[in-house]
């Protein structure tokens, strides 16, 4: 998804998480716990939280969702199946 929407022209941010000690872990402060995992903007934002064909959206993935969207910005909840969807957002 990142590198067909640099193709595209968008700018994408991504936190990557971090093998600790205690496991995978994404440094954050704040209210970080379950923030989306892109933020695209181009000629407008997309909120994105990307997930495989079967998973979940947890409870703090969705408040953020809620949260965004609440702000006017776009959500989407990507799943590879979706992924001719995908591109057509992207266009």
């Amino acid at each position: 998804v990142i590198k067909y929407a640099k193709l595209k022209g968008w700018r994408v941010a991504h936190f990557r998480a971090a093998r600790t000690a205690k496991g995978w872990r994404t440094p954050v402060q704040g209210d970080g716990k379950g923030f989306v995992d892109l933020i695209l903007v181009r000629d407008r934002v997309l909120a994105v939280e990307l997930k495989t064909d079967n998973g979940d959206v947890s409870k703090d993935q969705q408040d953020w969702l809620i949260a965004f969207v609440k702000a006017g910005v776009r959500c989407l909840i990507w799943r590879p199946k979706y992924w001719a969807d995908i591109e057509k957002v992207l266009e």
